[in-house]
């Protein structure tokens, strides 16, 4: 599929291979690739960055943040990082980082990826049909489901894009209306501590403030 999309591939480096029409969603934010640079070297280097960011919340401010990860959560890249301003790990989306540079300084030992408990801990997700679906055979087979359930490992940190990604219901009693509705969350038990559940549809409470 990335192929037929995009024009490249595994087993397809050769000129002269018919392709046929496929078209992908365009993507609405694009990062800067000066600002995806300076960043991959901060994960590279292991360094802290001084960036210009314009939060949600709090409008422009200068910050200083210790990268560890590049993610992609299907409709926007961030870099999960620790924020010396809030004293926690946060996400922060590369389209807002107006500017970012090598701060130089060595990072102490709390502002590493082995510190992030969100990133390190792993739930399990159990996804059902929404039981609003009177045909949930279609669904099993779009989610290659066994038994009914697709069962997925994912880091607490990424778990409310994925569950907002795909339309998840997590509310009680899977309440929540609509045709986008495809999926259903089963047990809610898994949830217990994850800070980002302010992104997962039905979610009325979290714990924490996971991307500015």
């Amino acid at each position: 599929l990335a192929t037929l999309s995009q024009g490249f591939g595994d087993g397809f480096l050769r000129q002269g291979f018919p392709t046929i029409t496929c078209e992908s969603p365009y993507r609405l934010n694009r990062p800067a690739i000066h600002i995806v640079a300076v960043i991959s070297e901060g994960i590279y280097k292991v360094s802290t960055l001084k960036i210009t960011y314009h939060s949600l919340s709090s409008g422009k401010s200068v910050r200083e943040i210790v990268p560890h990860t590049l993610v992609d959560t299907g409709l926007r890249w961030h870099v999960r990082a620790f924020d010396r301003t809030s004293n926690e790990f946060r996400d922060f989306v590369l389209s807002r980082i107006e500017s970012a540079n090598l701060h130089g300084d060595e990072p102490e030992e709390h502002e590493l990826q082995a510190k992030d408990k969100q990133w390190n801990r792993i739930v399990e997700l159990e996804l059902v049909p929404h039981p609003t679906i009177n045909h949930k055979e279609a669904i099993e087979r779009d989610y290659q489901m066994e038994q009914g359930a697709l069962k997925i490992d994912i880091r607490a940190a990424l778990a409310g894009y994925l569950l907002r990604l795909w339309n998840v219901d997590c509310s009680q009693g899977h309440t929540l209306t609509g045709p986008e509705l495809h999926l259903a969350l089963k047990n809610h038990q898994a949830l217990y501590g994850v800070e980002n559940l302010v992104l997962a549809p039905g979610m009325n409470s979290h714990s924490g403030s996971p991307i500015l």
